[in-house]
């Protein structure tokens, strides 16, 4: 495949992931096909400018299978045949087991498959959540195998490229063990605490703030696709659920003996496992990579009180850029009942002193 931008790509499956790969190559200036079993959605998605549907005379040198784990054999199987001087690439989740079932189903044609999987999504679905900007500076995760040629692997990382992302490449094995950690064990752990909320009193309910927000987002996600993907990486999964049962089993016991106790002093010795797992979960939070893929920094958090109206996100981001202050995260917690949000600016502790004092000089009420 050259680096011309007149590459032809056809994109199998119109949903989030799918459109917004269609988004991202199709504002590249790539020719982009699109097939789904559901003509509505590859309709939607052809509408909001991720390429056209595909044509009987389409060529297209690169496939990219955007479908379910457990569809991705069949799938790529299909295309691998229907197709055979293209590059076939996937955006599953989930790594080991379809290239596992891949080579059952077709043992001759892995040469020109190449697992992939792009670090991005949303907790929306469907091809009216695409974005073209889905896939920018986020990871993108590729398994090529030894039978792979290298311009088949090129196909792939071009791909990636294209839309916007950083290119890491790991073994199969690999891949389902991190994102077992990193993804599918937090978004099981999110719906468990959201699907408490279900039977809980209205009243306590009602005093959510924004830490149990925060918290659950991930159990927005479409449950069907998820349970497909846990099924998926059952083992990996299995591996991390089990350790996270293990310290909280840990944990509750040690309530369970200040309870019986009647605690309301001090901190009884046996209360260490709570203490420990407090302080592990600091670091491993402090482990995690800051947004330019370093090791995590320490910044200055300053919340300002913002009014629910148009027009004051833009006018305070714009106060920042007056004090010449970089915005490293920006939070938003709404407040209950009132018009207006706190907003949290996370900036260099350099920068901090700066950007307070223009934004009390300027009338931002800033909380603490």
């Amino acid at each position: 495949m050259s680096d011309r931008e007149d590459r032809q790509v056809l994109v199998v499956g119109t949903g989030l992931i799918g459109t917004s790969i269609g988004l991202a190559l199709s504002a590249a200036g790539s020719q982009v096909w699109l097939s789904d079993r559901d003509p509505k959605a590859c309709k939607v998605a052809s509408e909001r400018g991720a390429g056209d549907p595909l044509a009987g005379d389409a060529k297209p040198s690169l496939v990219v299978i955007a479908v379910p784990p457990r569809s991705v054999p069949v799938v790529a199987a299909e295309y691998l045949t229907l197709f055979p001087e293209a590059t076939v690439t996937d955006a599953a989740s989930v790594k080991t087991m379809p290239l596992t079932r891949l080579a059952e189903i077709a043992p001759n044609q892995l040469d020109r498959f190449v697992g992939g999987h792009p670090m991005a999504g949303r907790e929306v679905a469907g091809p009216q959540a695409g974005r073209s900007d889905l896939f920018e500076d986020r990871l993108w995760v590729i398994t090529p195998s030894e039978s792979n040629e290298p311009a088949t692997v090129d196909d792939v990382r071009w791909l990636a490229r294209t839309c916007g992302s950083l290119v890491v490449e790991l073994t199969p094995v690999e891949h389902d063990r991190a994102v077992a950690l990193t993804s599918h064990v937090p978004q099981l752990l999110a719906s468990v605490l959201a699907a408490q909320l279900t039977d809980a009193d209205s009243g306590d309910v009602a005093v959510s703030g924004q830490g149990l927000r925060d918290v659950t987002r991930l159990a927005d996600s479409v449950p069907e696709l998820w349970a497909e993907i846990l099924a998926s990486n059952a083992p990996d999964v299995l591996a991390v659920l089990r350790r996270v049962t293990a310290e909280l089993q840990q944990v509750a016991e040690s309530l369970e003996r200040v309870a019986q106790a009647d605690y309301n002093r001090e901190l009884p010795a046996d209360f260490a496992p709570v203490r420990e797992v407090l302080e592990r979960g600091n670091q491993g939070r402090n482990a995690l990579p800051d947004k330019h893929g370093g090791a995590a920094h320490d910044y200055d958090v300053i919340p300002v009180v913002v009014d629910d109206k148009p027009g004051e996100l833009a006018r305070l981001f714009a106060a920042a850029g007056e004090a010449d202050v970089n915005l490293e995260d920006v939070r938003i917690e709404h407040t209950v009942g009132r018009l207006r949000a706190i907003i949290e600016l996370d900036v260099d502790p350099t920068a901090s002193p700066r950007l307070r004092k223009l934004l009390q000089e300027s009338g931002w009420q800033i909380r603490g």
